[in-house]
């Protein structure tokens, strides 16, 4: 990860490793996520997230611990819509 000008400010972090069975799903997971990647950021804490293979990987770095925890639960709620919306999808008869 490349460090910003102002990466002193970022003191904590998080990563989450989400493994899923088949690449199709992280590819699905990745794209209805990284949407939000740079859109929901603000001064106190910033998101990447990266797939390889069947791993989509989310790192949040914040200035607290509030921050941190806020923005981790938002983009694990994110996933988690993702991966609803996809088992749905997946049980729709066409």
């Amino acid at each position: 990860m490349t460090q910003a000008p102002d990466a002193g400010r970022y003191v904590h972090s998080t990563r989450v490793d989400l493994e899923y069975d088949d690449e199709r799903r992280a590819r699905i997971v990745e794209a209805a996520v990284s949407r939000e990647v740079g859109e929901i950021d603000d001064d106190r804490s910033r998101t990447t997230l990266v797939r390889e293979g069947r791993t989509v990987t989310i790192a949040v770095e914040a200035a607290d611990l509030v921050a941190l925890r806020a923005a981790g639960n938002t983009w694990l709620s994110l996933a988690s819509v993702a991966e609803r919306t996809a088992d749905a999808a997946e049980t729709v008869p066409f």
